[in-house]
């Protein structure tokens, strides 16, 4: 197998050092993934762009849909990265591990973000009519249904960027929800 790094600041374009500069601002690190898409001189700025566009969904909804695909999607990087952010968008640790699996009991309308979510990952873009149907019945409208597909896409990205390098993981590890069921 062949091992991508992690690239550094001196090893990437201007243009991506400059990134790297405002993400050192913003978070304090860059982290290895993001960094890894420095490889690239575009990739990074273009993720970077598609990430942050906008959206009708909300930063706790779009950490729903995170934690949900990238369950689906087996991306420790990212249910890593997720967990931290769910967190700061004030999902509890039971609420984090719930959305993983795809439900949330705890919020109709999330719960029906969260099956949308893993179903349309699960099922490569083909949603189920029932899931679909409870998704517009919990009050969600075209345009969330679109957004939502659209960040199943802008993480499935990340998922398989990570997935495709084993970067290392530079967030506190989310541990398989297996071993949180038992």
């Amino acid at each position: 197998m062949i091992t991508i790094n992690v690239p550094q600041r001196d090893e990437v374009s201007q243009n991506n050092q400059a990134i790297f500069d405002n993400l050192e601002k913003q978070l304090g690190f860059v982290p290895n993934l993001y960094a890894t898409y420095a490889h690239s001189d575009t990739a990074l700025e273009n993720y970077l762009t598609f990430s942050g566009a906008k959206t009708s969904l909300s930063a706790k909804e779009k950490e729903v849909v995170n934690l949900a695909v990238s369950e689906v999607n087996q991306c420790n990087y990212c249910l890593s990265a997720h967990t931290a952010i769910g967190k700061m968008n004030g999902f509890t640790d039971d609420q984090i591990l719930e959305l993983r699996g795809g439900s949330a009991s705890f919020d109709a309308k999330l719960d029906a973000l969260a099956k949308l979510a893993k179903n349309v990952t699960e099922n490569r873009g083909r949603a189920s009519a029932n899931v679909t149907e409870d998704f517009f019945s919990a009050g969600y409208n075209k345009a969330s249904f679109i957004d939502t597909i659209v960040q199943v896409g802008e993480k499935t990205i990340s998922n398989y960027v990570h997935s495709a390098t084993q970067v290392p993981i530079d967030f506190p590890v989310a541990q398989p929800l297996e071993s949180n069921l038992v």
